[in-house]
């Protein structure tokens, strides 16, 4: 992969949004099913500019606290974006603009940070002046995801995160 740089091009105005919008994550079997946790749409782009994201989260495993079993979580997570055209799409087409992070959330470590940071060019084909939802979205697994009866949840804390997007282009 190319490097993305900012050269030549100047900032223009950022976003942010710390509307948490999945308050738990599901803990199941698989590292496919993840839950959207922040989101935050772009001001209008253009093809060539470059977009740095930082998102946060914080999630706690309180699972089998309440007299059940207590386990190790798994957690992944990562950017997303999609076409502004449908501001609240739940499902594609949305493409990757991050790389993958994962860690584990054993009982004693209870709560546990989700930091990530992205740099991506905008494709030369984007339409110009459209703009992009970009999403932090995050998955929560377990080989003992049954012991509980698999009904478990990792709580996704409100107030401990956000989605900020830094945008570069070109020089008017």
């Amino acid at each position: 992969m190319a490097p993305i740089t900012t050269d030549g091009l100047v900032p223009a105005p950022a976003v942010a949004d710390d509307k948490l919008i999945s308050a738990v994550l599901p803990v199941d079997g698989t590292s496919q099913t993840p839950r959207r946790l922040y989101r935050v749409v772009t001001n209008p782009l253009q093809p060539g500019d470059v977009l740095r994201t930082h998102a946060e989260a914080r999630v706690t495993n309180d699972c089998g606290r309440d007299g059940g079993s207590r386990y190790t979580i798994g957690v992944g997570w990562h950017l997303w974006a999609y076409s502004y055209t449908d501001p609240l799409r739940e499902k594609g087409p949305w493409w990757q603009i991050s790389h993958l992070m994962g860690d584990n959330v054993d009982p004693v470590r209870h709560h546990m940070p989700l930091h990530i940071t992205s740099m991506y060019r905008v494709p030369a084909d984007w339409p110009t002046g459209h703009r992009m939802v970009i999403n932090l979205q995050a998955d929560a697994h377990s080989t003992a995801w049954e012991i509980n009866g698999g009904r478990d949840l990792l709580t996704v804390d409100d107030g401990y995160g956000q989605i900020i997007v830094d945008h570069f282009t070109a020089p008017a």
